[in-house]
């Protein structure tokens, strides 16, 4: 039996724009460049890294809590799905 991962929440999705792939988070949690993360809402549930994020268009490599931020995702998400960080 494999060991449940360690996840934080650290925000959720407020739109998702499926045209070219980005989620907009809203971040509860500090969040960076290349950390794992894993999306799940009643439909959702896939990991992934984080490559890039950008705030107000602007590439950034973190971003805080209280912030919004954008960044591609693997797959389809949903507004209200849950963002974890993998500890």
């Amino acid at each position: 039996m494999m060991s449940e991962q360690e996840l934080q929440e650290v925000g959720r999705i407020s739109h998702f724009f499926s045209k070219i792939g980005v989620a907009v988070v809203e971040l509860s949690s500090t969040l960076s460049v290349g950390d794992r993360i894993s999306i799940k809402g009643p439909t959702t549930n896939f990991e992934q890294t984080i490559d890039s994020m950008q705030i107000e268009h602007e590439n950034v490599t973190v971003a805080k809590a209280g912030q919004s931020i954008g960044m591609k995702v693997d797959e389809r998400v949903r507004e209200n799905d849950t963002v974890y960080k993998i500890l």
